[in-house]
């Protein structure tokens, strides 16, 4: 959600057992029905400096067991805190897991996984063996994760060096040394310095250089190979060249389409460092004269800067059509092309249209796309790359992430919309997701994604001018561009604004800021023809109930009809925004259904809130705005990017046999949060329905399925002992409470700690792994 760092899962062994085996799922257990004739193991580790996440998976070769029990020891001081998923006893060094009451089966070929954290001081070596069903599970250690190598290929000129950075995917249980050293070819290069480098259980993820230098003679490719004890080897080729000879012009993209009357940018760098400043021409050629170059027409890269792109800047008039064809040029360089197409600006396809997703094509954020194909290239799974093909919204939660890059490390707006033009055609516009979100005082009921302007009225001129007026100019440069943008407007604040102004003082003095900065945004936002804002009105078990429910239009009535347009700067809704509430309770339908003297909806999980799901939610709510005086065309888009609740978990069909209310409700529900007010990086969660037009039809409130949260995005962390910032209710040892006396678990992953908006490796495997339906 917030800014996008990378943290890595710990890897620390895996064991890969006989010819017949159990992969280990913890639960407390009766003797095992059969023992295990094999086993394979699975075991990582997430560390910090005084205590480690233990992850185990189990998968059954032999034949299949009811029960089992799975042993192995330490070699140190670890000493066990808690556990999940099964039964944990530890005696000494030696720790004991039986199954628990619902994965104690396991067919051949089948896994289960489970986890506990333990504390330690010292050296966190890994087991050396484990049985289960006092069969010895035997087999090879792998390494630490993987060696992270790049780039993986280079040019050097003749008498200069390059660069390679090495890293490991996850952390060590110790030091790691790693040495690259020449393997074969050209011998005019060799290593020159960080041929040994040393990565610890803390600065595994930062990356460490090695420099290799160029002769001033030499000409070809040479290999290199970096090796560690227990690591697979990977190699890296660097290709030496003659000094300015070679040097290849590289232009992206090479061709786009630009609508009469905006610009597109092409980016242009060198492949290798010239031996002296090289300067870039470029200019139309031939083709449609409509288009021509209006910036960086001469640009100028040096031996220090060649590899970074510099722009150049295509301007469309407003009545050319058709292909021109650029050239760039430098002297002793091969010239490159590129070329643009002039189209007709946007006219009835590409309008103000009452569905904005229907006839669109999705634009997928190039952000979040690298951030999971790396997972996904780490641990070899197709299901988790399949997640970039999902769209996902730009988070614009602070100023410094508009124009993006620096601190940030993200794709800036301006760049995210040429691209999404530069793909998009007047038949067939991109659809871009963004998330405007930064008020003052933002997020006044939570500390997790508190923000940087204050909630003051020189906080509400801040957000005003240096947030939401740039973004609105941006916007603007594209309004005739083959574009649709639907912006998703300051989550969480409205809902704060009906339920917690008398509840948190906090939220008192932000609410008129809430309310008039929201009127400013709709009031810039809407008069650009091809921006859809649509209103977060957060979820279910927020406001579900008949009473919050009823005050609900209240507060949206005094923003919309502030703004100039009134109902007409909305287009919509968005119920479950970074939340994990399902779109449906297929098991529980009626809640008011009596079941042992109590209707469902009494049972402390939903405590008299009748809207159990999110389709009920948004039909409910459809309803109560419409009869408030909002129009019926304002509809709702659903967050699913994380309400699948999958897994083995989930309930596959109606249990009847349930006596009691509560009873009933535990055995149907798919949600399994332990409260449904929990919203930090929940436990057992998975990806939910993917992003669909009209997924009910025409006819429904619910317009359209979204991901707005990236999924493997952390909600948040909390105070501990190496930090103060963050909210106590991401501590998985914390509690929540429901406002009645009542206290309950977060829900959160257990033994992870992780920044909102940075990646969460661990997190983004349990979603894929829990996703509803299957990846």
């Amino acid at each position: 959600m917030f800014v996008k760092l990378r943290r890595f899962a710990v890897l620390i062994a895996a064991f890969v057992l006989g010819a017949a085996g159990l992969s280990a799922a913890v639960s407390a257990a009766a003797p095992p029905a059969s023992a295990a004739t094999g086993c394979s193991v699975g075991y990582s580790v997430n560390q910090w400096n005084t205590g480690f996440t233990a992850s185990v998976t189990i998968t059954n070769l032999g034949s299949p067991i009811t029960s089992w029990t799975l042993a192995y020891s330490y070699t140190g001081n670890q000493q066990l805190q808690q556990g999940w998923s099964g039964n944990w006893s530890q005696s000494g060094q030696n720790v004991t897991v039986t199954n628990a009451s619902w994965n104690g089966s396991l067919a051949t070929g089948a896994s289960t996984q489970f986890g506990a954290n333990f504390s330690y001081s010292g050296t966190n070596t890994a087991p050396a063996a484990f049985t289960v069903n006092g069969v010895q599970c035997t087999g090879q250690i792998s390494g630490s994760g993987t060696l992270m190598v790049s780039p993986t290929s280079q040019n050097i000129a003749q008498g200069r060096t390059g660069t390679v950075g090495i890293s490991l995917s996850s952390a060590p249980t110790a030091n790691v040394a790693v040495s690259t050293a020449f393997t074969s070819g050209n011998n005019g290069l060799s290593v020159s310095s960080g041929g040994s480098l040393t990565f610890t259980p803390s600065n595994f993820s930062t990356a460490q250089n090695v420099t290799i230098a160029a002769n001033s003679s030499g000409t070809g490719v040479a290999t290199f190979t970096v090796s560690a004890t227990g690591f697979t080897s990977v190699t890296f080729t660097a290709t030496e060249t003659t000094s300015g000879g070679t040097v290849s012009l590289v232009v992206s993209p090479t061709t786009q389409n630009i609508t009469q009357g905006t610009t597109g940018t092409v980016g242009i760098s060198l492949s290798a460092a010239p031996s002296g400043n090289v300067t870039v021409t470029t200019s139309r050629t031939s083709g449609n004269s409509g288009l021509s170059v209006t910036a960086g027409g001469s640009l100028t890269f040096t031996p220090a800067n060649f590899s970074s792109p510099q722009s150049v800047t295509v301007t469309a008039d407003n009545a050319g059509t058709g292909v021109a064809t650029f050239t760039a040029s430098a002297t002793g360089v091969t010239s490159v092309t590129f070329t643009a197409t002039e189209a007709a600006g946007c006219t009835s396809n590409c309008g103000h249209v009452a569905d904005p997703f229907t006839g669109a094509k999705p634009y997928l954020n190039p952000d979040y796309v690298k951030e999971v194909q790396a997972q996904a290239t780490t641990d070899g799974s197709s299901a988790e790359a399949a997640v970039a093909n999902n769209q996902t919204a730009i988070w614009l939660d602070t100023m410094a992430a508009i124009n993006g890059g620096g601190t940030t490390g993200r794709t800036g707006l301006m760049q995210q919309l040429t691209n999404a033009a530069a793909a998009g055609t007047a038949s067939t516009p991109s659809l871009v997701e963004i998330v405007v979100y930064d008020l003052p005082g933002r997020d006044c009921a939570a500390l997790a994604s508190n923000g940087e302007i204050p909630a003051t009225a020189a906080g509400l001129t801040t957000y005003e001018t240096q947030y939401i007026d740039p973004i609105a100019s941006i916007l603007t440069g594209f309004a005739s561009s083959n574009i649709r943008v639907v912006a998703i407007i300051e989550p969480d604040s409205l809902p704060n604004v009906v339920t917690n102004v008398n509840v948190k003082p906090a939220c008192n003095t932000a609410a008129p800021f809430y309310e008039q900065g929201i009127t400013y945004a709709l009031n810039k936002l809407h008069p650009i023809s091809n921006v859809y804002n649509y209103l977060d009105i957060a979820h279910s078990a927020w406001l579900g109930w008949p009473s919050n429910m009823s005050q609900t239009p209240g507060v949206y009535n005094t923003v919309v009809q502030a703004t100039t347009a009134k109902y007409a700067s909305i287009d919509g809704f968005i119920s479950d925004t970074a939340n994990y509430t399902p779109v449906q309770e297929p098991f529980l339908t009626n809640p008011t259904l009596n079941v042992g003297g109590q209707q469902l909806d009494s049972v402390q999980f939903y405590q008299f809130n009748p809207t159990f799901d999110e389709q009920t939610y948004d039909t409910q709510m459809y309803n109560t705005l419409v009869s408030a005086g909002f129009p019926a065309s304002k509809r709702f888009l659903v967050d699913t990017s994380r309400a699948g609740w999958g897994g083995p978990l989930r309930p596959t069909a109606l249990n009847s046999s349930p006596t009691t209310a509560a009873a009933y409700v535990a055995a149907n529900k798919v949600d399994q949060r332990p409260f449904r007010g929990d919203w930090c990086n929940q436990n057992n969660a998975g990806i939910g329905a993917r992003p669909t037009d009209q997924p009910f039809g025409a006819s429904s409130p619910i317009m359209a399925f979204v991901w707005i949260k990236p999924p493997g995005e952390s909600d948040g962390d909390y105070p501990s002992g190496s930090h103060t910032h963050g909210d106590p209710h991401c501590d998985p040892a914390g509690t929540n409470t429901d406002g009645n006396g009542n206290t309950y678990s977060t829900g959160s992953i257990p033994g992870f700690d992780v920044p909102a908006g940075q990646w969460f490796p661990a997190e983004f495997q349990m979603l894929v792994r829990n996703a509803f339906p299957g990846l």
